[in-house]
């Protein structure tokens, strides 16, 4: 059997997408998969690096104000859907696969006049525009939030989840001393794990750096903080990086290690970062960012905070309320368990593999 995954632009579709293609290799090892992304995106490194192959379009998104990228949009469109075209007819894939992105939109128009089943995957509680159009033509489409058929059809709906890679985010509790070790933290106290993805981000960084005097009093807290490689040697030296209690990283290379230590977990609301809060199941504050598509965060964050599994921060506030949030919830051991135990029973950590099942059931029919 012949799959095309398409897709990508940030590590929130790209790790999905190879989560589900290793499911797939997993039930079927002889399954042929070939992956279509954008050309100078993540998944030109990423999907190589797990052992697929992909091959790129010229396509890129369109800006909401005048650019030269606009005025090139509808030549990289064209371009990219007679790519595409050639792939699909060249690959004859037997089911095609979008989680969203630029590249998924010209493979699955491609696919679907092909004749070519095709699976969504929506990561997030506010659906991008790409899987919007494409949801007509659309076999299944997996998501991970209830409710969605405010956007999709509901005969084609499947409550999947986010795919993750779960295998990391087990016996948690098992590895709290190894993490607390590695990261030099004091097995005394209780910590904070703060980070914005590999990049960073500058309102969760702002937060630190505005109350040190307040880190420097609460000698019983202590602070895990990716800073982010963007932001590196803007916070890397600050006062608060500094403090005994606080252990500042550009970049954490063990997440698994750095959950296991974390009592309370503060992060922005992607689809793929509160997949992952979800199967760790500890306090989580969620700062969403202003910065993405209509506010997709914010909705990822709200979902959570309806059923009482998480707390969300707005970004402007994060300066004035995060570190003070953070530190009511430490305190208070019944809101903690509460937090912990809501978001927990959220976690889909089979995801990836009833994504594949709904993929194969489409092959077989």
């Amino acid at each position: 059997m012949r799959i095309i995954i398409s897709g990508g632009g940030t590590g929130g579709h790209v790790f999905p997408a190879i989560a589900i293609a290793d499911a797939v290799k997993k039930i079927s090892p002889d399954a042929e998969l070939l992956f279509v992304g954008a050309e100078g995106k993540l998944e030109m490194e990423k999907v190589p690096a797990a052992g697929y192959q992909i091959e790129g379009l010229w396509i890129s998104g369109f800006q909401r104000k005048l650019t030269l990228q606009n005025l090139l949009f509808p030549f990289k469109l064209i371009a990219s859907s007679l790519k595409a075209r050639q792939i699909v007819r060249r690959f004859r894939p037997d089911v095609a696969v979008g989680v969203g992105g630029y590249a998924s939109g010209p493979v699955l128009n491609a696919a679907g006049a092909a004749g070519i089943p095709m699976v969504l995957q929506e990561q997030n509680g506010f659906p991008g525009v790409t899987n919007r159009i494409l949801a007509k033509k659309a076999a299944k489409i997996c998501v991970a939030y209830d409710g969605m058929d405010r956007f999709f059809p509901k005969e084609k709906i499947v409550l999947t989840g986010n795919p993750v890679r779960s295998e990391v985010f087990q016996n948690l509790e098992g590895k709290r001393n190894e993490g607390l070790d590695y990261f030099q933290l004091d097995k005394s106290k209780k910590t904070i794990f703060v980070f914005g993805g590999s990049g960073g981000a500058r309102s969760l960084n702002e937060a630190l750096a505005a109350n040190t005097a307040l880190l420097r009093e609460r000698s019983d807290v202590q602070v895990l903080w990716q800073i982010g490689k963007f932001y590196a040697d803007s916070y890397g030296q600050c006062d608060t990086a500094r403090l005994p209690n606080v252990q500042a990283r550009p970049f954490i290379d063990r997440m698994d290690l750095a959950y296991a230590a974390a009592d309370l977990v503060i992060g922005r609301a992607g689809a793929l970062s509160i997949s992952e809060m979800c199967l760790v199941g500890k306090p989580a504050i969620l700062v969403p960012s202003p910065n993405v598509t209509e506010d997709h965060q914010t909705k990822n964050a709200l979902a959570l905070v309806e059923k009482q599994a998480a707390l969300m921060v707005k970004d402007v506030e994060a300066k004035e309320r995060l570190l003070w949030t953070a530190l009511e919830v430490l305190s208070n051991v019944e809101l903690g368990k509460r937090l912990g135990e809501n978001i927990k029973q959220l976690a889909k950590p089979n995801a990836a593999e009833a994504i594949a099942k709904e993929i194969l059931k489409l092959v077989k029919a």
